[in-house]
């Protein structure tokens, strides 16, 4: 079975740029209805990497404002929104770029942990 080559741009790219619409769950259910819609195996790929994104940048959000709401871990939070907001803007760019170039590439980011 063939796939458009634009349609699967168009739905990649929008899976890796949903995080620039908020840090709400409206970001994360543009992959997860990908997910489920989608028939095309390169889609779901990269659906589920941007959702492994979301996860772990939640989980990293919230270690860093608990260090936060602890006053004297605050220098922690500090070094801990760094990579964090580096993982938040760089990466899904550097995805939307990857993918942009090569439709067929399912794009893995690296330094997270893949949960899905």
């Amino acid at each position: 079975m063939t796939f458009d080559p634009d349609k699967r741009k168009l739905l990649s790219s929008l899976c890796h740029g949903a995080i620039f619409i908020n840090y709400t769950f409206v970001s994360i259910g543009i992959p997860v209805a990908l997910l489920l819609v989608s028939e095309d195996p390169v889609v779901k790929a990269n659906a589920k990497e941007s959702l492994n994104l979301h996860l772990n940048l939640w989980v990293g959000w919230a270690i860093a404002g608990f260090c936060a709401a602890t006053v004297i871990l605050i220098p922690i939070a500090i070094i801990l929104a760094i990579p964090l907001l580096l993982l938040s803007f760089v990466m899904p760019i550097l995805a939307i770029l990857k993918i942009l170039g090569n439709p067929a590439a399912e794009y893995r980011y690296p330094f997270i942990i893949h949960i899905l």
